[in-house]
């Protein structure tokens, strides 16, 4: 023992242990800490216990609930013979004594650790007894102080054929009894699930009225606020409220709490942006009942008698699977994709997701943030169901897709800028979304980045501006899918040590990924087998040895293999299996599909205007930088102005006379110009849904108006397209002769035909969203948009004639070239210069020279485009959650 140092005793709930002075000890509820202690109140990874230079420190780690010293709440405090600190809760929390060697009990030496951390647990408990080891296993060395139940796999499962000592042929999975890993084994009951609270004697519940529902793992609340009746309580982010909660996701003014005269509570929304909600879903007024849970923002209230317990959601939330299934339609009949899915994850951890490509892990991802609900089964965040309760509980959920999730050719701060606007509240103050910004960009070291393209920046730097993005509204929860896909091992590991932070700041963080050379910085790893079935759940360096393996590339090329073997039954044969997930699967499984209409049109961030001008400054923005764009928006509109005049190169009249727009060939010209501006207005959004499908999805599922979208790109595409088509006309008007008189502008009849042919460019311009919408990959709208503009070519009306002919001419009624060239021919009196019928018996009745034919012609290309519209925000439908589409 170091010179200066005191001998030092711990006693707690009756047993004692001697602190070596040559390591530290952890405290929590993590049972592979040195002291576990089983209550609610104390954090998974609460304090430290070391030596220091003069003493002892005990060291809280950020805990949800504190560690205090003579009732006052301390990050750090001396310890001695005679100190006393309480965990969780300054009265009654977990009691620690600290004495001098002569005042250790009869515990004093036992090689075990706290059992439990309750008054009601102060009996002592018997000394721990090691798992049996499999024959010719060799015995493990003296441990430090473990918790008495210590889950086995510290000491890892044997399979048959390597405990007697037999050959094992390469490639073919290690196999126990009966086929199996190693039997299951009982569990004793304090060995709960890793998504599960430890249960408390029943003398330590909270009281909670009868049948109410289990709430926050029953952890003690943050604060305790009084309600006097006949009062009235206001809830929000400004100062002036009686109850201030200062979170971004909280509108200024946000809801109040009535207190009736007559003792009945009432929670009423005072017009906040991202909604107040009882019980998961969103509410203008209610009145509460005793097992009524209302949230706002990440806050949660609890009416106890006439107190209000509120519970803060810092990270320090449980969030398990149980049972998941999806199936899909295969044929006649449906297809499993995933299967009976169960894990529980630790909270403020890391959890690692990786399997052989069709193993289920984007489903599983789909399903665990409610994208897409399993079928059968629940998800829990915090004991409540998620896909039940998705409209409150998507705010504290984070989720980076494979790819970006922002603006490439903006700037990092300004792309932060945008997406703050959009999920902030309304009445946020530039100033405190700048400095949300700034806070995220120091924490993830972007802040020298921070002026820069992102498209300038690596994939790793890149990447963490997607994470950054998410964590602009604090989440307690992220979820990524394949962020190290297309990185180097360099930025692999970067990536990787950074969601390593991410978790020990205090964030569940749960990563899909295919590279398996970081692993060892996970908490616990989920390995997915063919089929959509668990293989294992638990810590990650115990994996290998599970499998009966060396390396992953031989784990991968079994399951290839073996496609057909019980992967999952062997798991759930393992000892593995009963430590982490058999409490889960005794829950029957729930079917989820079945999501309240309330819960599907949650209240939104931003009003509809504010989202629509956001929206679309950001797009401009994102065109302005984009010089190559800009430059096709000019150059292509042009050239096919200078095609059209091409046509007739001699009009008959000798040289230096303007050509007449009068001739044989004015029909010709009008196609050109036409189709030209159906092709530019085509080309214009075909790729710009496709390209954003990723975006708008996660976007969605934050709160963005779909028509607010959707009328971005119709309002600044809609622009540019009548820009491009004014460009074409004026080029190929330009050195004409025009005819002599309109029908609606008289002395303007070029005006009158540009108009149409604008227009005309509007409607290809929503047919090109169409395509954007339907397609699954940018490189198919191509095709499509060539075969578009064909099809008008012909169904102009110029190359052969469509009236008068059954069938073609009804179907000619369904191309917006028919109306456009109709629309220009009224004008310019195609009937006169274009007769199909010289004996003018018989005429195009679309092309009459008449107002009214004009008119008629323009008004049918603007229904098309708002039909149009309606089908792009329909097929919009399928790229957002689906737990959103009811």
């Amino acid at each position: 023992m170091g010179h200066g140092v005191p001998e030092l005793v711990l006693e707690l709930n009756g047993q004692t242990w001697p602190l070596d002075p040559s390591r530290s000890y952890s405290l929590g509820r993590d049972p592979q800490g040195d002291l576990v202690l089983d209550d609610a109140r104390v954090s998974w990874r609460h304090a430290t216990i070391r030596r220091a230079e003069r003493g002892w420190l005990l060291e809280d780690l950020g805990s949800t609930n504190g560690t205090f010293v003579q009732g006052q709440r301390v990050q750090h405090a001396d310890v001695g013979p005679g100190a006393v600190i309480n965990l969780g809760n300054a009265t009654d929390g977990p009691r620690l004594n600290f004495t001098a060697p002569a005042g250790a009990g009869v515990g004093a030496g036992a090689p075990g650790v706290v059992a439990g951390a309750t008054p009601a647990q102060a009996a002592p408990a018997a000394p721990p007894v090691a798992p049996q080891q499999p024959a010719g296993y060799p015995q493990a060395p003296p441990q430090q102080p473990q918790p008495q139940y210590q889950p086995p796999q510290q000491q890892p499962q044997m399979y048959a054929g390597q405990q007697q000592g037999l050959p094992q042929q390469p490639g073919i999975p290690p196999q126990g009894p009966g086929g199996w890993g190693a039997p299951p084994a009982q569990v004793p009951p304090q060995q709960a699930g890793w998504g599960q609270q430890p249960q408390q004697p029943p003398a330590q519940q909270p009281q909670q009225p009868q049948g109410a529902p289990a709430f926050h793992g029953e952890r003690s609340p943050t604060t305790f606020h009084q309600l006097a009746l006949g009062r009235v309580m206001k809830i929000g982010r400004a100062r002036e409220n009686e109850l201030v909660v200062t979170d971004l996701q909280v509108s200024r003014y946000h809801a109040e709490f009535r207190a009736h005269p007559d003792g009945r509570y009432e929670i009423a929304d005072l017009g906040s942006h991202n909604g107040t909600y009882v019980n998961g879903q969103p509410i203008q007024r209610h009145l509460l009942g005793p097992n009524d849970i209302v949230g706002v923002g990440h806050s949660t209230f609890r009416l106890v008698g006439d107190r209000l317990e509120e519970f803060v959601d810092n990270g320090a939330v449980s969030f398990s699977a149980r049972r998941l299934s999806v199936t899909v339609p295969h044929g006649k009949t449906t297809k499993t994709i995933l299967k009976d899915v169960s894990f529980g994850v630790p909270e403020k951890s890391l959890i690692g997701v990786i399997g052989p490509s069709g193993s289920g892990k984007s489903t599983l991802l789909r399903a665990l943030t409610g994208y897409r609900p399993a079928n059968q089964g629940e998800v829990l965040y915090d004991n409540r169901n998620l896909y039940k309760q998705f409209a409150e509980l998507r705010q504290r959920i984070g989720l980076v897709p494979q790819d970006d999730i922002l603006h490439k050719e903006l700037q990092v701060r300004t792309a932060l800028r945008y997406a703050a606007k959009l999920r902030f509240p309304g009445d946020t103050a530039t100033a405190e979304r700048e400095a949300r910004i700034d806070e995220v960009l120091r924490e993830l070291k972007l802040d020298i980045h921070a002026d820069k393209k992102v498209t300038s920046l690596s994939g790793g730097q890149r990447k963490r501006v997607s994470v950054a993005l998410e964590l602009l509204t604090k989440p307690s929860l992220i979820f990524l899918d394949e962020p190290t896909s297309g990185l180097d091992p360099g930025m692999d590991r970067d990536v990787m040590k950074l969601l390593r932070g991410l978790a020990d700041d205090g964030r569940t963080v749960l990563v899909v990924t295919h590279s398996v050379a970081e692993l060892a910085l996970c908490d616990k790893l989920l390995v997915m087998a063919p089929g959509g079935s668990v293989a294992y759940f638990g810590p990650p360096d115990e994996a290998l040895t599970f499998f009966g393996y060396d390396n992953w590339a031989d784990v991968f090329s079994a399951f290839e293999n073996y496609r057909d073997y019980d992967w999952s039954g062997r798991w759930r044969g393992s000892q593995h299996y009963q430590t982490y997930a058999a409490e889960l699967d005794q829950s029957a499984p729930q079917q989820a599909h079945y999501i309240p209409y309330q819960a599907a049109r949650p209240p939104k961030p931003q009003g509809w205007g504010s989202q629509l001008f956001t929206l679309v400054r950001r797009y401009l923005s994102v065109i302005l930088s984009d010089r190559g764009f800009i430059g096709l928006m000019v150059i292509l509109p042009a050239v096919l102005g200078v095609v059209s005049i091409l046509i007739p190169a001699d009009n008959g009249l000798g040289p230096g006379k303007p050509p007449l727009f009068t001739n044989k060939d004015a029909g010709t010209i009008l196609m050109i110009l036409a189709v030209g501006a159906c092709f530019a207005g085509a080309a214009n959004s075909v790729r710009e849904l496709i390209k954003e499908r990723v975006i708008y999805e996660r976007e969605r599922a934050v709160g963005l108006s779909r028509s607010a979208y959707l009328m971005s790109k119709v309002i600044v595409l809609g622009l540019i397209t009548a820009l491009q088509g004014a460009i074409i006309c004026g080029i190929g008007f330009a050195p004409r002769k025009m005819p002599t008189q309109g029908v609606i502008l008289h002395s303007h009849p070029g005006i009158e035909m540009t108009l149409v042919i604008m227009v005309f460019g509007f409607t290809s311009m929503m047919v090109g969203l169409i395509i954007s919408a339907l397609v699954k990959t940018a490189e198919k709208t191509m095709p499509l948009l060539v075969m578009f503009a064909i099809v008008q070519i012909v169904f102009t009306g110029v190359l052969f004639q469509l009236y008068g002919k059954p069938g073609v001419e009804q179907l000619s009624w369904l191309m917006p070239a028919r109306w456009a060239v109709a629309g220009t021919g009224a004008t310019a009196s195609l009937n006169v210069l274009l007769p199909w019928d010289p004996t003018h018996k018989t005429h195009d009745a679309l092309w009459q020279h008449t107002a009214h034919t004009w008119t008629l012609d323009v008004v049918v290309l603007l229904v098309m485009a708002t039909l149009c519209g309606v089908v792009v925000a329909r097929l919009l439908r399928r790229h957002e959650p689906e737990v959103m589409r009811k």
